[in-house]
């Protein structure tokens, strides 16, 4: 797969440690695809593998070709789309990465659920949503985009933020 061989070039390594696939090329067969990443990993150029924008189905194609570790699909309070996929990630003890998972919008402006919960635990909205898919499972890695330092630390600060089953059954009923 030329992209992973360029990844190692770009980045002036010789093994990337997981490479996740940003998605499964429908033009090419997953057996391709996937066959060459488990011979880049058999090569010891790639440490694990990962996969992106998936279906349970597709997950479960791919894992009969190779070893995945971790899923990185798009979920939040606001898109709980890939619940399914979750779900089986736990069952499976599958690494789940949701991308964008900061809730934004209606969730989140004053008086929503989100920011009852924040005021209530002394945390920011943002805080809220990821201690509550921290909270959802215990496979989930949630990956918050930042362009800051400070905004880094808010949300490293969000494992500290202990949530209530109550504050997440009600940040849950919220996204439903």
């Amino acid at each position: 797969m030329p992209e992973a061989v360029h990844a190692l070039r770009r980045l002036g390594v010789d093994r990337i440690d997981l490479l996740q696939l940003h998605r499964i090329d429908p033009e090419v067969p997953p057996e391709d695809q996937l066959g060459e990443l488990k011979a880049l990993r058999d090569e010891g150029k790639i440490g694990s593998i990962g996969l992106s924008e998936v279906s349970v189905e597709e997950l479960e194609r791919a894992r009969r070709i190779v070893e995945i570790v971790t899923v990185q699909n798009r979920y939040s309070l606001t898109n709980g789309f890939s619940e399914d996929v979750l779900e089986h990630c736990a069952e499976q003890g599958i690494g789940f990465i949701p991308f964008s998972p900061i809730a934004k919008g209606a969730l989140a402006v004053a008086g929503s659920p989100v920011d009852h919960v924040a005021k209530a635990v002394g945390a920011t909205p943002a805080q809220v949503s990821l201690a509550w898919l921290l909270a959802r499972s215990p496979v989930m890695m949630p990956i918050p985009g930042t362009s800051s330092v400070a905004h880094l630390e808010e949300n490293l600060a969000a494992s500290t933020v202990e949530l209530t089953d109550e504050q997440v059954s009600e940040l849950t009923a919220a996204a439903r």
